[in-house]
């Protein structure tokens, strides 16, 4: 078992943020291009989103293959291989000049981008000593905020710079050379123990995991806090591309460094939760992310950032601590549980501008905050929900999963 604070350690660990850093980075890069693909395909503002929110739509769906599929033939090579097909992607989207064939090849994409997060975890599970992957979960979910920054990043900038299509070919050059040291610095596994790839198990594994109540309260956190948090992001950028604010992309990608509160949260929450109820930390999270949505409701552009990183340190404190519960929860198939959340977090993001386009056409951002207010209340009182239920006898299936 690898511990922490050793060689295996930091290499196991930085090729999994690498890995993670690469997924995020070309599933945002068009984020901060909403506005302009807006305009460039005449577009409505809900259309413009679906350049991201298909890609998340099949990405979730995509984690239940991978994480059963890793389950039975191992998790490095699936990893490797679908992180090096989604960057060549990024290098194709360019080449074509609709928006439907962009939409075409962005689902395509999502579909490979969900090999990492279906199984990064679960190797991490398979490889690491409880402590050591208390700490790598952490550090492992601040890469993806880290990727959601870099690739909104290069998004914005590039384009200003170069044009969009610049945008895509520098992070595709960028993703190849990373899958590269990905490949050299992540070490082959030692504790895996292969399953037979069958149907019913599949099927049975995702029904257990399923009816087990500590890991489905995880699951609905999850993925509705996502629901909210992902799309307002993606409403925030029309606040201010238009009157009074005017911002042109490179700034609407700068705006997405308000992850760097999350990066630092992410990093700090197995701390935490080594010291205070894991369902305890998830509440305080989302009351953060209630006061940081309400922050916002002061439409300077000050207000607005600093709600915005009060939000994204609220929301990597639930998102971190959850996904290590619900690997610590499930006692066999670890990457089935994980990639069950995921399915969750990923839908939920997929759906959740489906959700607020109603608020917004009613009262614009002020309509966004009532929105997103609404599903916070339900995660907080599923988050006191979990709490009791953990304190509350479970059988064996509800039990700390993590190899001592």
């Amino acid at each position: 078992m690898i511990q922490a604070g050793t060689a295996a350690y930091y290499r196991a660990t930085l090729a999994l943020c690498l890995g993670s850093f690469i997924v995020f980075a070309n599933l945002y890069i068009t984020q901060p291009l909403f506005p302009l693909l807006r305009e460039l395909f005449s577009l409505s503002a809900l259309e413009a989103t679906w350049s991201l929110s298909l890609a998340m739509l099949t990405l979730g769906i995509s984690l239940l293959v991978y994480g059963p599929l890793s389950d039975s033939l191992g998790r490095r090579r699936i990893m490797l291989l679908t992180l090096g097909g989604a960057s060549v992607l990024t290098l194709l989207i360019p080449l074509v000049d609709s928006y439907a064939g962009i939409l075409g090849l962005r689902m395509l994409q999502g579909l490979l981008l969900g090999g990492v997060p279906a199984i990064a975890i679960a190797y991490m599970g398979d490889e690491f000593e409880r402590p050591a992957l208390l700490l790598a979960v952490g550090l492992y979910i601040s890469a993806n905020s880290l990727g959601g920054i870099g690739g909104r990043l290069i998004g914005g900038s590039m384009t200003d710079l170069a044009g969009w299509q610049s945008a895509f070919y520098l992070l595709g050059g960028v993703s190849l050379l990373g899958v590269v040291l990905f490949a050299k610095l992540l070490p082959p596994s030692q504790q895996f123990q292969p399953r037979p790839l069958r149907l019913s198990t599949m099927i049975n594994d995702l029904g257990g995991h399923l009816k087990n109540p500590l890991l489905i309260i995880a699951y609905l956190i999850g993925g509705l806090n996502f629901f909210i948090f992902s799309n307002q992001y993606s409403y925030v950028t029309y606040v201010l591309s238009d009157a009074p604010f005017h911002l042109a992309p490179t700034w609407l990608g700068l705006l997405f460094l308000t992850y760097l509160s999350g990066t630092l949260s992410s990093a700090v929450s197995g701390k935490i939760s080594l010291r205070i109820s894991p369902p305890l930390c998830i509440l305080g999270g989302i009351l953060i992310l209630m006061l940081g949505t309400l922050a916002t409701l002061n439409q300077s552009l000050t207000g607005i950032i600093g709600g915005l990183l009060i939000n994204s340190f609220g929301f990597f404190i639930c998102h971190s601590i959850c996904s290590a519960w619900v690997n610590r929860q499930a006692l066999h198939a670890r990457a089935s549980a994980s990639s069950l959340y995921l399915l969750f977090y990923y839908l939920g993001a997929s759906a959740g501008g489906l959700y607020l386009d109603p608020f917004w056409q009613a009262a614009r951002w002020p309509g966004v905050v009532v929105g997103s207010l609404l599903v916070f209340t339900v995660t907080a009182a599923l988050a006191i929900l979990l709490y009791y239920r953990q304190r509350t006898p479970e059988p064996a299936t509800a039990t700390p999963a993590l190899p001592e």
